[in-house]
């Protein structure tokens, strides 16, 4: 009966979603047609001369009425012409300055993937350390306090001044984001296993290791995972924003450049990729999390 009710209620849902999505489209759809400006002189009273002027500003003459866009913003059905080529081809690579959105997904991917990896391997040992000695965790605090909250793009001066490297100065930005909301979050999950097991271990006398790998980890995992779903949000946000400021590669730069190039259309087409990359990698930590969580 539960199972039945909360099919219906993901079908219900899944139906509203699909509403939602087609009014948005007919807002937009309705929102770029066309409208027709004053008509055109007439052919006949035209030179040659001012025929081929006209033509050459888009305006023909011999149409009945210019058409025109009220504020030149693509339509759903240039979206999903964009969609379609570059989709077609998402591997192509024809210089520096045009490559495939795969290809640029890809580099943006594996940035953020080597940052994320090296902040786990930091955050989650140190916030066991943390986590597991108050005096440590009083110490460390404030300074945690005070680096936390700097934005990571503030950093990117000085990585590229001291690294020297466009891309690796990227994976340092996501790393340094990545970091905090990882270590606070597993300090927080080791620091509020119950007391009950931390001594029915000690009476057992449990070497340390294995307490901390057979009792804390498992009872502080869905926390740790909620900080690394936390941390991997703000590492897909901040990448973007970072490749934009430092160019070559990756899909932030790929919307700077379709913007240089006046694309708008392929502009949104790469936010929309965004989106849903950023999406699929939460979805994949919340699988995670609702794996190690234990329910009653």
């Amino acid at each position: 009966m539960v199972a039945t009710s909360d099919r219906r209620l993901r079908l219900t849902a899944a139906m509203l979603s699909l509403l939602l999505l087609g009014v948005l489209l007919g807002i937009w759809h309705l929102a770029t047609l066309p409208k027709a400006s004053a008509p055109a002189p007439a052919a006949t009273s035209l030179t040659a001369e001012q025929i081929e002027y006209l033509k050459l500003q888009g305006k023909d003459p011999t149409a009945g009425a210019v058409q025109k866009k009220s504020d030149g913003f693509p339509t759903p059905a240039q979206l999903g012409e964009a969609m379609v080529q570059n989709l077609s081809r998402p591997f192509y690579d024809n210089g520096p300055n045009d490559k495939g959105i795969g290809i640029q997904l890809g580099h943006s991917l594996l940035r953020v993937g080597l940052g994320f990896g090296i902040a786990a391997l930091v955050a989650i040992p140190l916030g066991f350390v943390i986590g597991m000695s108050p005096l440590l965790y009083r110490a460390l605090d404030p300074f945690i306090q005070v680096l936390k909250p700097i934005s990571p793009l503030a950093w990117m001066p000085l990585a590229l001044y001291t690294i020297k490297d466009s891309s690796v100065s990227g994976v340092f930005v996501i790393f340094i984001c990545s970091v905090w909301p990882m270590l606070i979050n597993t300090a927080f999950g080791v620091a509020g296993v119950r007391r009950e097991w931390l001594n029915v271990a000690r009476t057992l006398e449990v070497a340390p290791p294995r307490l901390a790998l057979e009792v804390i980890l498992p009872a502080a995992a869905p926390t740790i995972l909620t900080g690394m779903r936390i941390s991997m949000g703000i590492a897909w946000l901040v990448i973007v924003a970072a490749e934009m400021l430092v160019g070559g590669t990756g899909i932030g730069y790929f919307v700077w450049n379709e913007w240089n190039n006046l694309s708008l259309t392929n502009v949104i087409f790469a936010i929309l990729v965004i989106g849903v990359v950023g999406m699929l990698l939460d979805l994949m930590f919340a699988r995670l999390q609702r794996a190690v969580t234990y329910v009653d």
